[in-house]
């Protein structure tokens, strides 16, 4: 490990060592370090650092990854919700759900909503405090059941959940199952992948970053939520599944309360286009702080379709195909649907793609300088990675869409703490706790409507300095209404109204 470091040009680690024979006990730590972090990034540290010094080429250079290619909008599926395409898609998506595998990214804590604890172990809302990770687990549950209860005599497939954890969230998690009775779900049905962190760099010479604190640790953050792609091929998981019958793999973030409303319909997209790769997406105004979904061709005929940030898009579009930049089109929205992290991937495919990759996905590093000469950090910087960057390896063949739902049905996260939300300029989304819980009670509301329920229009109100739409406080159980037909026909038939009280209180009302 020394020779190592010091031929990729690390010398300067050991530079403040004493003699042979003093304080070995750190030092051993410090080899420690180095194995562990050269065992858990594909291709070890030799890789990591060759890596680091090209990317933090291109970012002194001004470099644009994106040069050469025109975007166009790609080929997908836009969904209207209650209609007989979407409640097909519904249909189709349930009875695929006993060939999928679920996995949660958690790796976070929640210290910028101002909470010290893990986010899956926040309330999703108020009115029946179910947590996040309650809610996820009991939605799998209810698709598990709903999908083998389709299969001619019944099935007893498991529907496997791997949750993606980090040093931060491993121990709290797992706690969190274990203190809960898994929430109803066989422990054997969950698997937690720890994620590791990166080494820092402390220059454009790719130099490792040693702890101001600790001279014989070297400084680490996170990689990025694209880990879970080497974390899973490393497992072994995606064999066991394939070799168990299993077809797909649907990646989710962690404080998304609404997202299971829209799964049902999306793998049935999936499963129906034969799609090797879908990314859930929502309608997007231009130039909205969401990445864009859309197909780059490069000048040599490269073609791959993937997830654009906004910032880089505008100037994409502007320097290729519209001196505007991203605008909206003729329906209000940017003709590039917005990406929400959330990805159906079919197995088969996936494996192959992973098998040539080891599960690396392409990374990107964002220095920032201490001025216009771009030769030296503020701070020390690492290598990234997105989960949603993964189709950008795959070859032109690959079947990559997108199925794009309304927002008020399929997205509303919780990033945002109260007095950062307040300070978003009035039209714009909050993503706070508040928003997300109002989000919640707004698409229960409105499935209700379009099942026959007289529901009460909302009012406005503010809390935590956020105007919001008030609706009825309507929450219910995946198992009691996991699709829209579900729904329909648990109030079909009586005379249901939902109405607003004074204090926010919420009733059904039924004769």
């Amino acid at each position: 490990m020394a020779k190592m470091l010091l031929e990729m040009g690390q010398s300067h680690l050991f530079e403040h060592w004493p003699e042979p024979g003093t304080e070995d006990d750190e030092k051993r730590a410090f080899f420690d370090q180095v194995a562990k972090l050269d065992a858990s990034y594909p291709g070890g540290l030799i890789s990591y650092i060759k890596t680091a010094r090209e990317l933090l080429a291109d970012s002194k250079a001004g470099r644009n990854p994106f040069d050469g290619f025109t975007p166009s909008v790609p080929s997908g599926e836009s969904l209207t919700f209650g209609d007989d395409n979407f409640v097909q898609f519904e249909e189709a998506g349930v009875r695929e759900m006993k060939n999928a595998a679920f996995i949660l990214v958690a790796g976070g804590l929640g210290e910028r909503l101002g909470y010290n604890g893990i986010k899956v172990a926040l309330p999703q809302e108020s009115s029946s405090e179910t947590c996040f990770l309650q809610h996820y687990i009991e939605s799998i549950l209810a698709l598990q059941e709903a999908s083998c209860k389709l299969v001619q005599g019944g099935c007893q497939r498991q529907i496997p959940f791997v949750i993606m954890t980090s040093d931060d969230t491993h121990a709290r998690t797992l706690e969190l199952l274990e203190s809960n009775a898994y929430f109803g779900m066989s422990p054997t049905q969950v698997k937690l992948l720890k994620q590791e962190k990166v080494a820092c760099l402390a220059d454009n010479d790719g130099r490792l970053a040693v702890d101001p604190k600790n001279k014989y640790t070297i400084q680490t953050k996170p990689h990025g939520h694209g880990d879970v792609h080497s974390l899973l091929y490393s497992s072994g998981l995606l064999n066991i599944w394939r070799d168990a019958g299993m077809r797909w793999v649907l990646f989710f973030q962690d404080t998304n309360g609404l997202l299971f409303k829209a799964i049902p319909a999306s793998l049935g997209v999936s499963a129906t286009k034969q799609y090797h790769v879908n990314s859930l997406a929502v309608p997007r105004k231009a130039k909205e702080a969401i990445g864009g979904i859309a197909k780059l061709t490069h000048a040599d005929g490269r073609t791959m379709v993937i997830n654009v940030e906004y910032n880089q898009l505008d100037p994409l579009l502007r320097a290729t195909v519209n001196p505007d930049g991203d605008v909206n089109c003729e329906t209000g929205y940017s003709p590039f649907p917005g990406n929400i992290n959330q990805l159906i991937l079919e197995l088969g495919p996936y494996i192959e793609e992973l098998t040539k990759t080891g599960g690396a996905i392409k990374e990107f590093v964002n220095p920032k300088y201490t001025d216009a000469t771009k030769s030296s950090f503020k701070s020390s910087t690492r290598l990234e990675c997105m989960m949603q960057d993964y189709p950008q390896t795959l070859p032109p063949t690959a079947r990559v869409g997108f199925t794009v739902m309304d927002i008020w049905l399929a997205y509303a996260p919780v990033k945002n703490n109260p007095e950062d939300a307040a300070k978003v300029p009035k039209g714009n989304p909050y993503h706070s706790a508040t928003s997300g819980e109002m989000a919640i009670y707004r698409a229960n509301s409105l499935i209700l409507k379009k099942a026959g329920v007289k529901v009460e229009d909302p009012v406005l109100q503010v809390f935590n300095g956020q105007e919001v739409e008030v609706w009825s406080r309507v929450t219910w159980k995946p198992k009691w209404g996991l699709t829209f037909i579900d729904v329909k026909n648990k109030v079909s038939g009586s005379m249901v109204t939902c109405h607003l009280e004074a204090q926010m209180g919420t009733y059904f009302h039924r004769r």
